[in-house]
């Protein structure tokens, strides 16, 4: 049946699955998508949503290098939100309300569009591995397909446990059976395992639900969109979320359950996400709050369908429809289906390299949730990362990695593979000490050109980056050479309560006082006339003001990624002996063998290791 032997195999069609496919078929491999149910593929298993806090900069990471979340996110979108507005642009975060069933479609119709691309229906039970070399899978039918390499995005399936209340059931999304047998192949390969738990809520009928008791929570009045490219459109039309809150009542009705809770009676042992909590463990450990928020969200255009953000769950079903019944606007609820947790394996991801090639067995690569993380966002970096990595190994080529001071994808799998997780791992903008490099607005001018040498972005993406990075250039240029008079600019600076001017000085001065901002300086007719003699479009504009106001920090923040970018290039040989460094703390020796880092660097970020270490570490190296 499947005489051929394929580039590339990826296992699971989810958010990471759906990258990894789209990335090496694109780079010209050979290459096989293998999925339970091609019926779901892309799905969004919880919230109807993409982007958020930090998440919203790896979707805009993902489309500079040429993946389609971005896109997708565009074509799907039911409403855009830039979150995080009123901070520095460091932390600016976009956000989409996804049309559920559109964004899946959608997927699918980019997937089936793409050259090398196959697609076959069946659960994969178990890898074909010869002389530690991953050689193919074999199907739950019996069928062995060939490869040179194979990706496994595997989500929440593998072994999947679903709860509710005292009732339990093997799955791995509602309504999925869970997949056997990866597990415990890899684990007798020596691979260590583990079990994580995530949860999601009840989605119930919107036309049982009065908005009129909730308050509206509308997008953006004048919305953008996630993709560099201009062949998506932000939206003309926009569909409102709702917010709500639990009270005292509810949470006294859902404690009346927790009895048979789960998570309470020690069925569930496994960690959750600690940032997207379940609504009995918010009421267990936040005592002391009265009440919590709930968001509305539709889960798409047309359908009555709404997903109940903040209200995940694994209570008993008659507990979760007597509490939700107690919320404002609640009152005459009708679910779709119930909340449930789910517990799944997981492999510790220390067992990786930065290419997201397993350590033990060459050419098999791990992404997503196998990996301990949570989200659709940083599930997809990882598999575009993997199927990059994936086919420029196959094609004998020098492998892929980003380091922190370029993405947040860099970050992210640095962590993964450095730190490891023993709870699902959530990228937030504290956990990059460069935010201020890593930004949303300038993700096409970082890794576009990365995109573009991989052969992921197109020429027509890169020379739009170019004219963008040159527009803004010129256009801060503009600010340093040109000069305002006092009685020009006087004015301006009188109704922000600013300090006037007493003599004409350069327009970049004025513009990067802190209560000035483009609106302000477009008031003077020289800024606004070149604006429109260049036809500069608000990407432009935005990249300009962040580069004029934020100069300084941005600078200061470069020079300290330079500084300590040194010791990236300090390469520790690989099987390197820690145990022959006497001089070194046991436990650093310990970590050190374990995480076995490739560079000075690495190993300077693994916890446990101090920079008494990384100094005996040098001189021994001879550095």
């Amino acid at each position: 049946m499947f005489n051929e032997v394929y580039d590339v195999i990826v296992v699971g069609a989810g958010h990471a699955g759906s990258e990894a496919a789209a990335a090496a078929a694109n780079m010209g491999s050979k290459t096989l998508l293998i999925t339970m149910n091609l019926q779901n593929i892309a799905q969004m298993s919880c919230n109807p949503a993409m982007g958020g806090i930090a998440k919203g900069q790896i979707v805009r990471e993902i489309d500079a290098l040429g993946g389609y979340s971005g896109i997708v996110s565009d074509t799907s979108a039911i409403q855009f939100k830039m979150l995080n507005k009123s901070k520095g642009p460091a932390m600016w975060s976009p956000r989409v309300q996804s049309d559920r069933m559109r964004f899946a479609e959608d997927w699918r119709l980019l997937l089936e569009a793409t050259q090398n691309l196959d697609f076959y229906q069946d659960m994969v039970s178990g890898l074909l591995i010869e002389k530690d070399k991953v050689v193919g899978v074999k199907t739950s039918l019996g069928i062995e397909v060939k490869a040179k390499s194979v990706v496994l995005t595997n989500g929440t399936f593998l072994n999947g446990l679903i709860h509710i209340g005292d009732k339990n059931f093997g799955g791995g999304r509602a309504g999925e059976r869970a997949a056997t047998g990866i597990t415990e192949q890899l684990v007798g390969l020596g691979f260590d395992s583990g079990r994580m738990k995530t949860g999601t809520p009840p989605r119930v009928d919107g036309r049982s639900l009065d908005y009129s008791k909730m308050i509206e929570q509308p997008g953006d009045e004048n919305p953008e969109k996630f993709s560099y490219l201009d062949t998506t459109r932000p939206l003309n039309n926009q569909r409102s979320c709702h917010m709500t809150y639990t009270s005292e009542l509810v949470h006294d009705l859902l404690r009346e359950g927790f009895e048979r809770s789960p998570m309470f009676n020690g069925r569930i042992k496994s960690l959750g996400p600690r940032y997207c909590p379940s609504i009995e463990d918010k009421i267990n450990r936040f005592a002391d709050k009265d009440r919590h928020q709930l968001f509305i969200e539709p889960e798409g255009w047309n359908t009555c369908e709404v997903y109940v953000n903040g209200f995940s769950t694994s209570l008993p079903e008659d507990v979760q429809f007597k509490a939700l019944r107690s919320v404002v606007g609640f009152e005459n609820v009708k679910f779709f289906r119930p909340g449930y947790a789910i517990e799944y394996d997981y492999f510790p991801p220390t067992q990786l390299k930065h290419t997201l090639e397993t350590k033990l067995v060459n050419g098999l690569y791990f992404a997503g949730q196998i990996n301990g993380t949570t989200g659709y966002e940083e599930a997809a970096s990882q598999g575009l990362m993997a199927g990059i990595n994936a086919s420029l190994n196959v094609r004998g080529k020098d492998a892929f990695t980003l380091k922190r001071d370029e993405a947040y994808i860099g970050v992210l799998i640095d962590d993964l593979i450095t730190k490891g997780t023993e709870e699902p791992y959530r990228m937030f903008t504290s956990r990059a000490e460069y935010r201020t490099l890593l930004r949303q607005d300038n993700a096409d001018l970082r890794l576009t050109p990365k995109g573009f040498e991989l052969g992921l972005a197109s020429e027509k993406r890169l020379k739009r980056m170019e004219k963008k990075h040159e527009d803004a250039e010129k256009f801060v240029s503009f600010f340093n050479v040109t000069s305002v008079k006092p009685e020009e600019v006087n004015p301006i600076l009188e109704l922000k309560n600013s300090s006037p001017v007493k003599q004409s000085g350069k327009l970049f001065k004025i513009f990067a006082r802190p209560n000035i901002d483009m609106n302000d300086v477009r008031k003077v007719e020289s800024v606004e006339a070149y604006i429109q003699e260049n036809n500069l479009d608000r990407e432009v504009i935005e990249q300009t003001e962040i580069q004029v106001k934020y100069s300084g920090y941005i600078a200061k923040e470069k020079n300290n990624a330079d500084k300590l970018s040194r010791l990236e290039y300090v390469k520790i040989p690989e099987n390197f002996d820690y145990s022959q460094i006497k001089s070194m703390s046991f436990e650093a020796r310990e970590k050190l063998k374990k995480v076995q880092p490739t560079t000075v660097s690495q190993a300077s970020r693994i916890s446990g290791v101090s920079p008494n270490d990384i100094s005996v570490l040098l001189v021994y190296m001879g550095r």
